[in-house]
């Protein structure tokens, strides 16, 4: 069974990779009822979906700790981590009150973005070409997501303006994106802090990911000599080799 499952998470038939793309299949899925759920009130048939995906993410940390040549090595590392966290607060309300910051802890599976783009770059040319872009936006989604996750933890039970996850994501962007129009505001101290934080690390951190997004900071040529594929927009000559390269550009 271990080699079994071991040939269809990290194989090269045509079998194990249809097997990860539904792996991918099933993330992007349910990262985006996680988004949704998040701006949804508390509805008892929501729990049915909740148990549903707890069981098959525990199946899926199941089976690639089994894989592992170390499993107790394995269930610690940071994606099982997370994927463990996920299930316990899915499964959560079967004994607890569902709080709803419970909801912003499956946002974490947010980190899984990242295992999409490696399967991504393995099978597809297009990706290869727009990674740069890609990854960037990647980068951008996960750190305002969480960013404003940590937002609606720490205020949506101590601020009247913080009501639910959506006021928390407005805040976090009208502060990144230094637009503060005030309507929503940290009273207490420890919002106020998290403010600070935000502003001096998060809209540096933001302007830099956009920028990246709009303007690559290398652009995809072949050298004709070494191969190298990535360099800067005004390179003349391959960084590792020295062959003479031609970027085509528009002149800016």
């Amino acid at each position: 069974m271990r080699a079994r499952l071991r040939e269809l998470y990290y194989g090269t038939s045509e079998t194990s990779q249809r097997f990860r793309f539904a792996l991918i299949a099933f993330d992007i899925v349910t990262i985006g009822f996680f988004i949704v759920t998040t701006v949804l009130p508390t509805e008892a048939s929501l729990f049915g979906l909740d148990y549903l995906i707890a069981v098959l993410v525990a199946l899926d940390l199941a089976a690639r700790v089994a894989t592992a040549h170390r499993p107790a090595s394995a269930l610690v590392q940071p994606g099982n981590i997370v994927d463990l966290v996920v299930v316990i607060s899915l499964l959560a309300p079967l004994l607890f009150e569902n709080l709803a910051f419970l909801r912003v802890l499956r946002m974490l599976r947010l980190l899984r973005s990242y295992h999409l783009l490696k399967e991504l770059r393995e099978h597809s040319r297009w990706f290869r070409l727009h990674e740069e872009v890609l990854r960037s936006s990647v980068n951008l989604f996960v750190f305002v997501f969480f960013v404003a996750s940590v937002v609606y933890v720490l205020e949506g039970r101590r601020n009247p303006d913080v009501t639910n996850f959506l006021d928390a994501l407005y805040f976090t962007v009208t502060t990144l994106t230094t637009t503060g129009y005030g309507d929503i505001i940290m009273t207490d101290t420890l919002g106020r802090l998290l403010t600070i934080v935000i502003m001096i690390f998060g809209v540096a951190l933001f302007l830099r990911l956009a920028q990246t997004i709009f303007r690559p900071a290398k652009v995809q040529h072949v050298c004709s000599s070494c191969g190298l594929e990535r360099h800067e927009p005004d390179a003349v000559h391959c960084k590792h080799c020295g062959e003479t390269i031609h970027i085509r550009t528009e002149g800016a």
